[in-house]
C-alpha cells in the first residue's frame, strides 16, 4: 500500500523536482498526485511500497535540513536588502486585494459570532 511522503501544500516547484530526483537516484518507487481543482487536496508525492518509506525519509532528511538552512538565509538576506515581501509591501502593491481579504476575514468572524450575539439577547 502507498504511503504519503510529502504533501505538496506550499511546496515550491524546484523542491518537488529535487525530491523526485532524490527518490529516483535512490531507486525508490514513487508517484505524484496532482492537486484537486477545488483545493480540497493539494497533491502529494507517494511511496509505492511501505517498506521503502523509512529509507525515503532517511534520503530526504539531509536534503530538507540543507534546504531549510538555505531558504532561511535567503529570507534573512531579502529582509536585510528590503526585497522581501512584507504586509506593507503587499499593501502598496495590491491594496484592493489586501482590503478585500481583510473585509472577508471580518465578515467571516462576524458570521461566527452572530449566533452568540443573537442567543444572548
Amino acid at each position: 500500500m502507498s504511503k504519503l511522503l510529502l504533501n505538496l501544500r506550499n511546496v515550491a516547484d524546484d523542491e518537488i523536482q529535487d525530491v523526485i530526483a532524490l527518490l529516483d537516484q535512490a531507486g525508490i518507487a514513487h508517484y505524484r498526485t496532482e492537486p484537486s481543482p477545488w483545493g480540497i487536496s493539494w497533491g502529494g508525492i507517494w511511496i509505492r511500497d511501505n517498506e521503502d518509506l523509512p529509507r525515503a525519509k532517511a534520503v530526504m532528511a539531509p536534503y530538507q535540513e540543507a534546504r531549510g538552512v538555505r531558504v532561511r538565509a535567503e529570507r534573512e538576506a531579502a529582509l536585510r536588502d528590503g526585497t522581501a515581501e512584507t504586509f506593507g509591501s503587499l499593501l502598496q502593491r495590491r491594496p484592493l486585494f489586501v482590503v478585500a481579504v481583510l473585509l472577508g476575514m471580518v465578515a467571516a468572524a462576524a458570521l461566527v459570532f452572530l449566533p452568540f450575539v443573537l442567543l444572548r439577547g
